[in-house]
């Protein structure tokens, strides 16, 4: 799935999601090692355990960042599937 992230210094995210396991998660734009930790960290975890762990995350003064952003984008995959 493709996501626009919205309030974030990444621009996008891609991930898949197999047998309800989040896979191959890719940030563009932002913290380049930051997000790529944060695709190894969720790599295999359940999409309900993702979003759990990751949504309400801020970055700085900001509403949201680039964890809760991958979480609204597990929530959007969830409920358009």
């Amino acid at each position: 799935m493709k996501y626009t992230t919205k309030g974030t210094c990444s621009r996008e995210i891609t991930f898949d999601v197999i047998d309800n396991k989040v896979r191959t998660v890719s940030f563009y734009g932002g913290c380049n090692g930051n997000l790529k930790g944060i695709g190894a960290l969720v790599e295999g975890m359940d999409i309900g355990d993702a979003i759990a762990r990751l949504e309400g995350i801020k970055c700085g003064p900001k509403q949201t960042s680039c964890p809760d952003q991958l979480a609204q984008a597990l929530k959007q995959y969830l409920a358009n599937n």
